[in-house]
């Protein structure tokens, strides 16, 4: 900065901190903003930035310093920026846990924000729930809930439809009403889905524009190709060899089109092939594992009808236990069939980030407390120690599913699941699940913990390895990880998932 003048300097600080701050280069920001001198006409401003920026690097406690001396030289602020900042010290109190000093500000946003601006006051309806509820007061934090909530579903922000309808499922399950909180779960899932087509519709629009774009572009291509072919013939005609000469490196060039046409085609007759192979092997796959099911699902219904006419409730139950089975395993062999063939064809999204091991395990036996209870199941946690792994959550989901359901479908009767997570290196970290069920055969476990690089080409039906193991081996190796199986015949089974921690 060529320049002496300190009223330069700081405006030129001021500018460049701003301008790495929108850009979210927060440390490179902080460096700028702390460059400005002390001088009074930037002192007001200066802790302003601060705040923002501390605040953004999650420093809560030098943000509320900034904000308080910026509360302390305010004169005629506008209600917008001071509602701002009252609404980011309630936030830095409520990550410091200091509930009392975060109410206090959430109140004093509250009172800034007009009766017009929705958004706003669904925002702060939000912030003073998590303030009681982090105090374990529910009487004071879930009516707040409900009125974000109730706000939130005529309003047209789908992120704040979905965050309010979550935060009315955590409550109501907390509050152990599982039907609401499923309710609320399913309108959850529905708002972001529907966030989810918004953005694919939009990414689908952009690569329509790329491809018009880029088809014009190959026009024009193709239009100045012929100009220059025209042009070539005229010069051919009058030059006589080196017209002959540009023929043969026309010729040439077509020569090599063709061939490069010809490796295109032959691509193409492979991917087909595969493809192809896919297909016959899921055709394999729904006609010799459906017609069971199917068939037992006959069973139970007529069954049901015999109970229901003799008034046998226990019969009735035990029946509807047994379908709620056959259902669930059934629903489970299509998505299987559907995740297999989403992967084969490189179709599955598939994207590596970081995340708590913890919660993944939960929410996948959140999903399973229904068929577990149907089938008199006893789940055991033992959460040693929680970590952080780079994966795909999606894909680890469906492992998890996947091992669940074998472990409900093979309990010879009542028994007892046993879920443990822990780490068991410096690079990786672990989670078990063990059953009492029938467990399985030496030979079949042998080819089993073979599968290594699997293929269509390497599957062969007669060996009595399923799709669902199949497909766990696949996601759990496209995640960098390892999956052991280790059983005795009519003792249970256990397998054990190494996942990469994230470091």
């Amino acid at each position: 900065m060529m320049t002496n003048d300190q009223e330069e300097k700081d405006f030129f600080h001021c500018i460049h901190g701003y301008s790495a701050y929108t850009k979210g280069l927060y440390k490179k920001a902080l460096l700028s903003f702390n460059s400005i001198s002390r001088s009074q006409n930037y002192k007001q401003i200066k802790n302003y930035l601060l705040g923002n920026v501390h605040f953004s690097l999650k420093g809560y406690d030098k943000s509320v310093e900034h904000y308080k001396d910026w509360i302390k030289e305010i004169q005629g602020s506008n209600k917008v920026i001071t509602s701002a900042v009252y609404r980011n010290l309630g936030l830095s109190y409520l990550h410091l846990k200091e509930y009392v000093k975060a109410k206090d500000y959430f109140e004093k946003e509250f009172s800034l924000i007009s009766n017009s601006d929705t958004l706003a006051i669904i925002k702060a309806k939000m912030s003073l729930a998590n303030v009681y509820y982090n105090q374990y007061l529910d009487d004071d934090a879930i009516p707040l809930f409900k009125e974000a909530y109730d706000l939130a579903k005529v309003y047209s922000d789908v992120e704040l439809k979905q965050n309010s309808s979550l935060n009315m499922a955590v409550v109501e399950r907390n509050r152990k009403k599982y039907k609401e909180s499923v309710e609320y779960y399913r309108e959850f899932i529905r708002w972001k889905d529907s966030l989810f087509n918004k953005d694919k519709i939009w990414e689908l629009t952009e690569k329509d524009k790329q491809f018009a774009v880029a088809q014009k572009e190959n026009e024009i291509a193709i239009q100045d190709e012929k100009l220059k072919t025209q042009k070539v013939v005229q010069r051919a005609l009058i030059f006589g060899a080196s017209g002959l000469l540009i023929f043969l490196a026309l010729l040439g060039f077509f020569y090599k089109k063709l061939q490069k046409q010809n490796s295109l085609i032959t691509q193409q007759k492979e991917d087909l092939a595969i493809a192809n192979k896919t297909k016959n092997y899921l055709f394999s796959v729904v006609s010799h594992d459906l017609r069971s099911p199917m068939n037992t699902i006959k069973h139970q219904h007529l069954q049901l009808k015999k109970h229901i006419a003799d008034n046998n409730l226990e019969g009735i139950k035990e029946a509807n236990n047994s379908a709620i089975t056959v259902t669930e395993s059934t629903s489970h062999l299509l998505n299987n069939v559907l995740h297999w063939s989403l992967e084969q064809n490189n179709q599955m999204v598939f994207e590596k980030k970081e995340y708590p091991f913890k919660p993944i395990v939960e929410h996948v036996l959140y999903d399973y407390e229904n068929l577990i209870e149907a089938n008199d199941v006893k789940i055991k946690t033992n959460y040693i120690k929680n970590s952080l792994i780079k994966a795909d959550r999606e894909s680890l989901k469906i492992v998890l599913r996947n091992l669940l359901d074998n472990s409900v479908k093979y309990m010879n009767g009542k028994g007892e699941i046993s879920i443990e997570m822990g780490v068991d290196s410096e690079n990786y970290a672990y989670v078990s699940i063990q059953d009492t069920g029938i467990g399985i055969t030496a030979e079949r476990l042998a080819k089993i913990n073979r599968l290594k690089d699997v293929s269509i080409d390497k599957i062969n039906r007669s060996e009595g390895v399923g799709l669902g193991l199949i497909l766990c081996q696949t996601l759990v190796k496209k995640n960098d990880g390892i999956i052991t199986f280790d059983s005795e015949e009519g003792k249970g089974t256990k397998v054990t998932i190494q996942l990469p921690i994230f470091n």
